[in-house]
Parts: C-alpha cells; structure tokens; sequence
C-alpha cells in the first residue's frame, strides 16, 4: 500500500512531463485538464491473483485487486480512461470452461471504455467471440480489420471517441497480421489490412473531421517484432496522427514508455504492461494552454 501512495503522490510532477504538440486550433487558455489513461494488455484469463509459491509474480494480479486498485485511482482523478490492449483471452482453465465469458463480465464490472482484439480472441473461432461479446459492456475496437459479411459485422468498431472535461479523445485499434497466429478456420471472412495505413487515415479523421485533441491506438502488433510483421516502433515512425500507443502482444515489460518520432518530426508515446494484469500502465496527459503534457507509470497489481 505504501507504494501505491508513493506512485499517487508522485506521478504529477512538472519536471517529469513530456511536452507533446497541441492539435492546431485548439485552446485551453483558461483551464487545464488532466487525462488519466490507465491500460493493461495480455491478462490472458489470469482471474485470481499468482500463488505465493510462483517463481516470477507471486500474489500479483487478479481482477479483484486490480478493481481495488482502479477504484482508488478514479476516487482521487476526475477523467479517467482504464483500456486493455488485446488476448483477454487464454491461459488459464477458467477459459477452458468459460471461453471468456467471465473475463468480459469482469472487465465490465471493473469499468473498462474499451479493448481492442488480440489474436488470442479468435482461439475458439469467430462463432464462440460473437457469443461473448454479449457479456462486453464496453466498445472493441479495431480499424485494420474488415468484418464485412461475417458474424462480427457491425460489433466491432473502427474508433471510439471519449469527451472528458473539454478534451475530445480518439482511440483506435490495431490488430496483428494472423498469418501463422489464429487459424484460418477461426479467421475465415476477416480481412487484414496494413494497421499503419488504416491507423493513420482513422487518426487523420479524427483529428482534423471530429477535431480530437489527441488519438490513442490501442495496439496488438507488439513492440518490437521479427519475421518482417508490423510492429509499434514502425506505427510510431510512419505515421502522423498518432500521438499515444498503448501496445500489447510482445508481454513486453516497461518502466517508462518509448518515444518515437513519427513521419511528421512529432513525439509519440509508447507504453505496454508486461502480462498476465500483474502490473497496471498510467499515463497522466495535462492539457494546458496549447500543449499536453504527460507523465507516466507502471506498478505492480497487489
């Protein structure tokens, strides 16, 4: 507990900030908002905490002390986002029996605004993921992947947009290449298209028609990856409307996002949480004047 209160206490600070470009035109001249961005990624059906015995997360985790954790944050922060960036699904036996129906009434009680899909979602095909999708109480989101004349059609949406105090925030996602990952019968009818493409001209509307002041991908390319698949260092440096990547898929582990500059010479920020909910992502963006800055943080989920 006393690490919590450290981190609350100590995730705003002004030498802490990166100062990001302001979307042209807009204005917060007489107040500042602070955004608070809180995301997980690869929970992989951990529902209960690590046991005390296991060698690497010994009793992190868990949805229940992660709804803890959350529910303080939101008590003391008034525009809080909790996002999650893909495979919810797969793990644990609680799947098996499930097939994920309990990790998306969970999700939904905790109060997530959205997730975008990993490749682990399509493990039991097309037909099982429309049947949970019931039990989601908050969007999916993915812009590279048609569903066009399948059971998906119309379930999954290319963006969200969230009004928090006079902030107009985009959020998109990005899906992985299944290629060698989800089985073509588990994918059949789905089309892959190149998430920097797709993600750039879906960030470009939401910017200059919807007149968003920052767009966020929630991703599952993974960080840093080989075999030539599209990752989220080359989102970042090929883009140009993107400003915050939320990344998943590589289970990748940071203590401080990655800061690429994208086509345009601009910052963007990149930001994963490792694996299994051990640890909960924060980003705090302060818009201020016609700036934002931001400041972030992981911990461990106890």
């Amino acid at each position: 507990m006393q690490n919590r209160r450290n981190f609350l206490k100590t995730v705003i600070t002004g030498s802490a900030f990166l100062v990001l470009p302001m979307r042209a035109g807009a204005f917060f001249k007489n107040s500042s908002t602070r955004i608070t961005l809180l995301h997980t990624n690869d929970v992989h059906s951990q529902i209960d905490p690590f046991p005390k015995n296991h060698g690497r997360f010994a009793e992190l985790g868990g949805f229940a002390q992660r709804a803890a954790l959350v529910n303080k944050i939101r008590s003391e922060n008034e525009h809080v986002l909790l996002l999650d960036s893909g495979d919810i699904f797969q793990g644990t036996p609680y799947f098996n029996y499930y097939e994920g129906s309990l990790e998306f009434k969970l999700m939904s009680k905790i109060g997530y605004d959205a997730a975008t899909l990993g490749n682990h979602e399509f493990d039991n095909g097309i037909e099982s993921l429309n049947r949970q999708l019931i039990h989601a109480k908050f969007p999916f989101i993915n812009c590279n992947y048609d569903f066009t004349g399948t059971l998906l059609e119309g379930k999954i949406a290319p963006y969200k947009i969230f009004r928090k105090g006079n902030v107009k925030i985009g959020i998109i996602g990005l899906g992985i290449d299944p290629a060698g990952l989800i089985a073509q019968s588990n994918f059949t009818g789905i089309r892959y298209n190149d998430p920097v493409k797709a993600g750039d001209s879906t960030a470009k509307m939401l910017k200059e028609k919807e007149k968003c002041d920052i767009v966020i991908a929630l991703s599952h390319l993974g960080f840093k990856m080989d075999f030539g698949r599209i990752d989220d260092l080359q989102v970042a440096a090929s883009t140009q409307y993107i400003d915050v990547i939320l990344g998943g898929h590589t289970h990748t582990f940071m203590n401080e996002p990655v800061i690429e500059t994208n086509a345009a010479g601009k910052p963007v920020i990149i930001h994963q949480s490792g694996q299994s909910g051990v640890r909960l992502g924060r980003i705090d963006l302060l818009f201020d004047k016609e700036e934002i800055k931001s400041a972030s943080k992981q911990y461990d989920v106890k």
